[in-house]
């Protein structure tokens, strides 16, 4: 029998379902449910946790404890269709098959088995709602499908809004303070550069996606890619028989208005399963960024510049889908997605700078007009094969991948020259950049699994990528010139990958150990201004991994995991050309830039399932970071990417999950950090810094009244350092209210971000010669409102081809 203390628990639990579900019930009458739960010995199972379910919707009709014979009653039930769910700490859910209650019948549910969390069972699909944010063994999940903050926001704005997660003033995503994430989409690499990645995420819509998990330390399953972990966006996925599907509406207003738009079909069928989705999104915002900085030149003298930009931003984003999967037998499943996208982005950036000995007392000044026009455009392909040779679990899979991003720009900078007194300097100059580029993607990859035994798992697989890239920058000094190309980058990139893994469970104690190794032929090759540049580079790494996990009791659990990571710099980091924000600052990329390689261990403390402790440490060696410069001479600013000598991080973390009444919820993500830096002879001097952090972000769930749901969301970061910046703390709190009606089919929600407009990005930098101080400030602040209506048959469908190793039926590899 269990412990008084887990008995009360159990209570409380049901009482904040059993209460809520009050509003859930439909018409009595005199009919009645019993029945019984059993463990997997036959015994009794008592003080489970029982709920009547209504068959149509999932939605809970009562709920109950079973008693110390593991019996459970249900009376005064109305007539219909129901399920009965069972729930209990340490065991696997369980549920009924749907059964049909008339009028005054009495109904006796046959005997339920539940079985330890070990064992996999089949079980009919049940909708439930998942918390917001959800802490597993090895990663931690942001359910975003149902949640009202994600309506209206696109894939890039939910991120800033995920536990530990942020994003800087270029796009760049961190997680815990540290770079070098890599970001996959249903378990597949992007393998895009920073910017084409930043694109892709804004034009995906939130309405599409299912869950964020952000994986901090992956086994060697996964490519050894990304030093601070994995984030994988998992897209929605059909569940249910026949035709169904939704299609979404929304508008949106913040400096300006802005609208999205999707539908979503899916048919299911026998043995086929279709599916295809498309989502239109108009965004204008406003971007203000200022920059400050003073050049001290050779002599000792100082210039001081002092540039205000305004960034007006005009997105038309187009992104589709589809797909199908197809049960060729009980044990082979085969399927296909086509996917991609067709934007448009304009910019009118408007900058002016003033130029003096103090910024205050002004020289000269000059002011830059820039019309930038970009469209990008990608395909892919996906063909994949899940083969079960036998019910013990031992499986095949493989996937074939293709993948074209094609992009243009057009830009033109026009610049006049002033002096103090406002009278022209200089003669009007006129630059214009047409930088067209192609990247080509292709992979193959096989995995394979197989018992050997009861308790101990074999995994192995391969993968072969191939990433070609062509960037030509073309110019013009004036309007009516024609283009010259100055500068052609090619990279060529292959990667052979491998791996092992061995899973054993002892009683209490699972232990995972991997190996993958990844042999990497890269040309980088560059030709401007008729200097031709070939860097090439080979070189082979194994990547260990390691995972023990045990458990003392229902309420106490620890792990520790371990791994070694790469990352290889982005195309665009690579790629020499210079792209100009005004004549004295401009970006250019590092085709020298070298890999950067890091060692992950992790150590987790979880109590009672819903708090968990995490610590942990990494040490990374020519760490990639963006590195600010100043030509003494010229007094032009810019900024590259370079290899710093070394990282060292250190974080703990805690989480908890918490009910405050039987309609109010929350949870807390606490993150502490510290990130030091060390590079000898970097611009001329050491360096050596590094400063103590925090992240604190809390979500709290509101239910007071059936069909309504009220969240908010708040997140503080503390300054921080990373390289040779310092951040300054960042804040801001979301909130929305979703209501649901016309059956739950239909739902409206609205939603405010960065409710007090909050949200900066301000950073400094002051390293030997570099003083820099930049403001920036996006259009953050944005109310919006979304309508969403599901169509079509939403009857719940057993799972049928059920083994010991991961339910397959609902897989879409890549697919929606």
């Amino acid at each position: 029998m269990k412990s008084i203390t887990v008995k009360i628990l159990t209570i409380l639990l049901f009482a904040v379902l059993g209460t809520s579900a009050v509003y859930a019930q439909p018409s009595k009458s005199s009919a009645k449910i019993s029945g019984a739960l059993i463990d997997e010995k036959g015994k009794p199972m008592d003080y489970a946790t029982v709920s009547l379910l209504n068959a149509k919707d999932s939605s809970v009709v009562k709920g109950t404890l079973s008693t110390e014979t593991g019996k459970y009653a249900f009376d005064h039930i109305g007539t219909g269709s129901y399920i009965i769910k069972a729930t209990v700490v340490g065991y696997e859910k369980i549920a009924s098959s749907p059964f049909t209650v008339s009028e005054g019948a009495t109904v006796t549910v046959p005997d339920l088995k539940m079985q330890p969390v070990s064992h996999n069972l089949s079980a009919v699909t049940v909708t439930s709602t998942k918390p917001l944010i959800e802490r597993k063994v090895d990663r931690t999940v942001m359910n975003v499908e149902n949640s009202v903050l994600a309506a209206g926001n696109s894939a890039m704005e939910i991120l800033e809004r995920a536990p530990g997660v942020s994003v800087d003033k270029d796009d760049n995503i961190s997680i815990k303070g540290k770079q070098g994430v890599t970001v996959m989409i249903n378990d597949k690499l992007t393998y895009l550069t920073s910017a084409q990645l930043a694109t892709l995420l804004r034009s995906t819509d939130g309405t599409t996606i299912q869950s964020i998990e952000i994986i901090t330390n992956p086994s060697a399953k996964y490519d050894a890619a990304g030093n601070s972990g994995i984030i994988n966006i998992k897209l929605k996925k059909n569940k249910q028989s026949g035709t169904n599907g939704s299609i979404t509406a929304g508008v949106g207003k913040g400096k300006y208005g802005r609208d999205n738009s999707s539908i979503n079909l899916n048919h299911k069928e026998g043995d086929l399963n279709i599916f295809g989705s498309f989502s239109h999104d108009d965004t204008k915002r406003l971007q203000n960024i200022g920059i400050n900085r003073i050049v001290t030149d050779p002599s000792g003298g100082t210039t001081y510049f002092n540039q205000h930009t305004l960034m007006p931003q005009t997105n038309h984003s187009n992104s589709y889908r589809l797909g199908a999967d197809y049960d060729l037998s009980s044990k082979n499943t085969i399927g296909f997605v086509v996917n991609g996208y067709f934007n448009s982005e304009t910019d009118l950036n408007d900058n002016k700078t003033n130029i003096g000995r103090s910024f205050t007392q002004v020289d000269s000044s000059l002011h830059t007009g820039t019309i930038i026009r970009q469209t990008y455009n990608s395909f892919g392909a996906n063909l994949n094969d899940t083969y079960k040779i036998d019910t013990a679990g031992q499986q095949i899979s493989a996937d074939l991948d293709y993948s074209k991003f094609k992009n243009n720009s057009t830009a033109q900078y026009v610049t006049d020259f002033f002096l103090a007194d406002g009278s022209q300097q200089h003669p009007q100059a006129f630059l214009g950049n047409l930088t067209p580029s192609t990247i080509e993607i292709h992979t193959a990859k096989v995995d394979y699994s197989k018992p050997l035994g009861k308790s101990l798992k074999f995994e192995a697989g391969a993968k072969f990528s191939d990433v070609k890239t062509d960037n030509d920058l073309k110019e013009k000094l004036a309007a009516a010139d024609p283009y010259v190309s100055t500068n052609h980058f090619m990279y060529d990139e292959k990667i052979d990958a491998g791996y092992i893994n061995f899973n054993k469970d002892f009683k209490g104690t699972s232990v995972q150990v991997g190996l993958r190794g990844e042999y990497t032929s890269s040309v980088a090759n560059g030709d401007s201004s008729n200097v031709v540049q070939r860097i090439p580079r080979n070189y082979f790494n194994l990547f260990p991994s390691m995972f023990v996990n045990h458990t003392f009791n229902d309420k106490n659990e620890i792990s520790f995991s371990y791994s070694r990571r790469i990352d290889r710099p982005q195309y665009d980091n690579l790629n020499p050309f210079v792209y100009h924000l005004d004549p004295y600052t401009y970006q250019k990329g590092n085709p020298y830039l070298k890999p950067q390689y890091t060692n992950n261990f992790e150590f987790n403390y979880t109590y009672n399932k819903n708090i968990t402790l995490t610590l942990g440490y990494n040490h990374t060696t020519d760490v990639m970071t963006e590195v600010p410069g100043t030509d003494p001479a010229t007094k032009v600013a810019f900024v590259t990417q370079q290899n710093l000598q070394e990282q060292n991080g250190y974080n703990v973390n805690v989480y908890a999950s918490y009910s405050v009444t039987q309609w109010w919820t929350g949870d807390v993500n606490a993150t502490g950090f510290y990130l030091g830096f060390k590079s000898n002879g970097l611009e001329g001097g050491d360096l050596d810094r590094g400063q103590a952090a925090y992240q604190i972000r809390t979500t709290q769930t509101f239910t007071p009244v059936k069909g309504y749901k009220l969240e908010v969301s708040s997140n503080y970061q503390s300054a921080l350092t990373y390289g040779l910046f310092s951040v300054k703390p960042q804040y801001s709190t979301d909130a929305g209210i979703s209501h649901s009606f016309a059956d739950k089919k239909a739902n409206v929600k609205f939603s405010v971000s960065d409710i007090f407009n909050t949200r900066t990005n301000n950073v400094t930098s002051n390293y030997q010669s570099i003083n820099l101080d930049i403001h920036q400030k996006r259009d953050s602040q944005v109310a919006r409102l979304t309508f969403t209506y599901n169509f079509g048959n939403n009857k719940i469908k057993a799972r049928q081809h059920q083994t010991g190793a991961d339910d397959e039926k609902g897989r879409v590899k890549g697919g929606n």
